[in-house]
């Protein structure tokens, strides 16, 4: 099977844990070991990732300097990336034992530059804060903030994935073979401007709809959106909290899940299932390889049984 499997930022860098280089790097070495499990099946494999938490640091990092807002998100995106996508790389490539080659391409995801999200940002990024700090940090340089379950973090504009310009590059590297680490973080936002080049735009795109826009033009067979949870829950945190196995996407779309966690990954997955593709899971990054045959996490498709 032709596997996308997204990774989510928090899985990456997890909460709590210091946002330092070492930190990711332990964390991205457990996620390549379960990566390089369904490698191993024989299934060919994309990884998409989130960037979250480190974008959201780069933002904060360049606002305190000296001349701050010098990069937008567009090239901050870009930066991470990079970034992700090279620790990815480089540790998938042990966990295989460089037996299959693994490539990291950066890639642009067209967005329209009239969504009306730009004027709603809710996108989650970077580091946890209490109220107050948020609040002073959002006055001081210009941020919008919201709250984050007992937290608070900047939100920025996250506008809807409606192409991906690098489609045909990607094809060509799946083609060959190759496990490719692309549309980190969502994409690198970008719109058409009016003599049909693309620009940046300020935004950072939703990293599990742009996986979901990935596997669909690619015809992937399966969609793993993978984090540090187990499965999606019914009733999370009451008293008939239960863990899902197998839904179809009609099922998926009436539960009443968080926007800033569970809901995207749920919408996701509907949508791929319900554009033809064969399956979408969701589930903790340590079960991807039980995830893939059924045993684990929470399968969507339209033929759940």
């Amino acid at each position: 099977m032709l596997v996308v499997a997204a990774l989510g930022g928090n899985a990456l860098l997890r909460r709590g844990s210091p946002m330092t280089a070492a930190a990711q790097r332990a964390n991205v070495r457990e996620a390549a070991t379960a990566l390089a499990g369904i490698v191993r099946a024989g299934h060919r494999l994309i990884v998409t990732h989130g960037n979250g938490p480190q974008i959201g640091l780069l933002a904060l990092q360049q606002d305190r300097t000296a001349t701050g807002g010098v990069y937008p998100l567009d090239v901050l995106g870009a930066e991470t990336e990079g970034m992700i996508g090279y620790l990815i790389e480089q540790e998938l490539e042990n966990a295989l034992g460089h037996s299959v080659p693994v490539a990291t391409l950066l890639t642009q995801v067209e967005v329209d530059p009239d969504d009306p999200a730009f004027t709603r940002p809710k996108k989650f990024i970077g580091p946890l804060y209490g109220e107050d700090e948020a609040r002073a940090l959002g006055a001081a340089l210009g941020w919008s903030i919201a709250q984050d379950g007992d937290h608070w973090r900047r939100v920025v504009a996250s506008p809807e994935p409606k192409r991906i310009p690098d489609i045909g590059v990607l094809r060509i590297l799946v083609e060959r073979g190759v496990v490719v680490i692309c549309t980190g973080g969502g994409g690198i936002p970008v719109a058409e401007r009016p003599d049909g080049a693309l620009q940046g735009v300020e935004a950072v795109i939703d990293k599990d709809r742009a996986s979901a826009l990935l596997a669909a033009e690619l015809g992937a067979d399966a969609l793993l959106l993978l984090t540090d949870v187990d499965a999606v829950y019914r009733d999370w945190g009451g008293p008939d909290e239960a863990p899902i196995r197998r839904m179809a996407p009609e099922e998926a779309v009436t539960l009443d899940l968080p926007d800033g966690s569970m809901g995207p990954k749920a919408e996701a997955a509907c949508r791929f299932t319900l554009a033809g593709g064969r399956i979408a899971a969701i589930g903790a990054l340590a079960d991807a390889p039980t995830i893939l045959r059924g045993e684990a996490g929470t399968m969507i498709s339209q033929d759940p049984a």
